[in-house]
């Protein structure tokens, strides 16, 4: 058989030959041609979108003449990373020629093809043959691989751009429900571009090996994000990625000041980003209790700023400390669901983000407005959750009771005291409640201790953890195992240890 000429290799379609040369697929997006504005901003969109024939050729020839190249391409491409329609076809025979475990061929593909009914898509025999001869090396499919998935990638951020311009055009929601849209659309395609690689078993066990090590020298059953608390941690084994981790209580319990300290311990000591929605406290109002917790100065010193010498050199090492860590403050009064996740995935971009806190639920805003907050609260509470996964950060958000505890003996409270949605507690992993008995009673034996009660652990124990409460720097700390100490977390007698 006369052997054919080696085919076109050009950037830009080649004039029809076959099928294998068939016109460029449609964009993702079929209206994507007709968007245009008044001014520039739709010029370009004629363009031919971004592509490689020659990588896309290449990374086929080389699949068909090399079993080893075909297992590199299927690692990093899926048959809409090709931007000729034949080549897609082609990709699918040799992957699935592959997963079967028959040889990858000029032959068995024909003969794959052929039992579909689909080798006139490709322009048959010849054309699967034109791919072997043009491929200058079967050596380099994956790289050739990595310049298909980019073009495809430039491409589909193309259609994103042009699917966020029709959802500005043919608005029908309201601008704050476009823009979370549109940004969830571009979100998408960033983490796209990110795969996982394999490991070798080998390795991993030496890794396992090395964490196992490190945790046997560190004393430490924590094997998700510490919060500084000792027997919190012992129980939860710290805040696991995806978790919603809700913190309720009454008004006065110290919901903002547990999470405040959590936070503080996750960013100066462990140096982790972390972010905090105070929808309740100023950002200065939060620096200032921060302040006051690390440098272990009364609170009412820093409100009237009747500090002591000593005092203003515990406040210098304090900002010193501070200051380098990782926390971000947003307190925008009534944040929407949308914001947060806006704002989040923006950091968790530029900075990395390693722990969510909302304080507090209650006082956020849902996009939709119904007439039954119960249902406004339940949709907060399921986005939140859906956050915690996407970023795959622990999120905690802080919640207000019902006065119900107050009507009941005894006044710890109950998980049927979540204030306005049950659904609360379904969306959470983790449910805690604080209880301090100095609230209700100024003479209780209990005074200066909290219980932080652990309702509800959807992946572990349930149990009550007992934490020192210091009234004048407003803020918990451990508490030292004492005579009576519960093997939860010490007793009345126990003493406050720095975290």
């Amino acid at each position: 058989m006369r052997p054919r000429a080696r085919p076109a290799m050009s950037g830009f379609p080649p004039p029809p030959s076959g099928p294998l040369e068939d016109a460029p697929p449609a964009p993702a997006n079929p209206r994507s041609a007709n968007v245009r504005s008044n001014g520039s901003a739709g010029r370009g969109y004629d363009r031919v979108p971004p592509h490689s024939l020659e990588a896309e050729v290449s990374v086929l020839g080389a699949a068909l003449l090399s079993r080893n190249a075909a297992s590199e391409a299927i690692e990093v491409l899926e048959p809409e990373h090709f931007y000729r329609n034949a080549h897609r076809t082609v990709f699918e025979g040799v992957r699935d020629l592959l997963a079967a475990g028959e040889p990858i061929d000029t032959v068995t593909l024909t003969e794959w093809l052929a039992r579909r009914d689909r080798l006139d898509e490709v322009g048959g025999p010849a054309a699967l043959h034109d791919l072997t001869v043009a491929v200058p090396t079967a050596a380099n499919a994956a790289y050739y691989a990595r310049i298909v998935r980019e073009r495809a990638l430039l491409r589909r951020l193309i259609d994103a751009g042009t699917e966020v311009a029709k959802l500005g055009y043919e608005a029908t929601e309201d601008a704050e429900t476009v823009v979370d849209r549109a940004e969830s659309i571009i979100y998408d395609v960033a983490q796209s571009s990110t795969t996982a690689d394999y490991a070798k078993l080998g390795d991993l066990l030496n890794e396992s090996f090395e964490q196992i090590e490190k945790l046997a020298e560190q004393n430490s059953e924590v094997t998700g994000l510490s919060t500084g608390f000792d027997d919190l941690d012992r129980l939860t084994a710290g805040l696991q990625p995806q978790n919603l981790i809700i913190l309720a209580a009454r008004p006065a319990m110290g919901k903002s000041s547990l999470s405040l300290g959590i936070a503080q311990f996750v960013t100066v000591k462990l140096r982790r980003p972390a972010i905090i929605f105070s929808l309740e406290m100023s950002k200065l109002e939060i620096v200032n209790r921060m302040l006051s917790s690390e440098a272990r100065i009364d609170s009412s010193k820093l409100r009237t700023g009747r500090l002591e010498d000593t005092d203003w050199r515990k406040l210098g090492d304090a900002l010193g400390a501070l200051s380098e860590a990782p926390l971000f403050i947003d307190d925008t009064p009534s944040i929407s669901l949308m914001e947060i996740r806006a704002k989040c995935r923006r950091l968790k971009q530029k900075h990395g983000l390693d722990l969510v806190i909302v304080d507090y639920l209650q006082l956020m805003q849902s996009h939709k407005r119904t007439d039954s907050r119960q249902q406004e609260v339940s949709e907060i509470s399921r986005g939140m959750k859906m956050l915690a996964k996407e970023l795959d950060v622990p999120v905690m958000a802080l919640s207000q009771l019902s006065r119900q505890p107050e009507s009941r003996t005894d006044k710890r409270p109950q998980l049927a005291d979540l204030r306005e949605s049950g659904s609360i507690e379904q969306d959470a992993d983790i449910v805690s409640f604080i209880y301090r008995d100095e609230v209700y009673d100024e003479d209780s034996p209990d005074k200066g201790i909290a219980e932080l009660i652990v309702a509800k652990h959807r992946n572990g124990a349930t149990g009550v953890v007992k934490l020192a409460f210091l009234n004048h720097l407003t803020k918990f700390a451990n508490l030292a195992r004492g005579s009576g100490g519960a093997p939860g977390g010490g007793g009345a007698g126990g003493m406050p240890t720095p975290m």
